[in-house]
């Protein structure tokens, strides 16, 4: 029974290997970086929201950059494509001992929006203020609905009723 039991070192050594390999296996398949290291990895992502005003006439988009500098920021508009990029930068050194938890990411970073229908793209205008990017365009008129007035024509002749 005792040879049943133990196992020699070539035996555990396999054992090992094939829990190391599993290891391994495991962590490609749920890879993730420590918090920080993907936010590094990912840069700074800034939220964006979209809208058309109440009365349709303008498209507004409103993207929160705190710490980024307007000169940092770049708009493009390519068709109906508006493509804002831009870096966060830190102003301070980091060493490693000068924080304990750190969740504020710095980098660059890219957003695309696509614009709606009948946007005017060569009126965009852009407005920077307390760390929010504001960007306005017209929707021209051509696509705004319009009402169509339907005509009463008077009856036919003989026509019965």
């Amino acid at each position: 029974m005792r040879a049943l039991l133990s196992r020699s070192p070539r035996a555990r050594d396999l054992f090992d290997i094939r829990r190391d390999l599993d290891d391994v296996f495991n962590r490609f398949l749920n890879w993730r970086l420590p918090e920080e290291e993907q936010n590094r990895a990912e840069g700074f992502i800034p939220a964006v929201e979209t809208r058309i005003d109440k009365d349709g006439k303008r498209f507004q988009c409103h993207i929160s950059l705190p710490g980024v500098e307007p000169k940092d920021v770049n708009i493009q508009v390519q068709g109906n494509t508006l493509s804002i990029s831009g870096e966060r930068s830190s102003s301070r050194e980091t060493k490693e001992s000068d924080y304990i938890h750190r969740e504020i990411s710095y980098g660059s970073f890219q957003r695309t929006i696509e614009l709606p229908d009948g946007v005017d793209a060569d009126k965009v205008t852009a407005e920077y203020r307390n760390g929010m990017l504001e960007i306005t365009a017209p929707i021209s008129s051509a696509a705004l609905p319009r009402k169509i007035e339907v005509k009463s024509l008077p009856a036919a002749r003989g026509a019965s009723a």
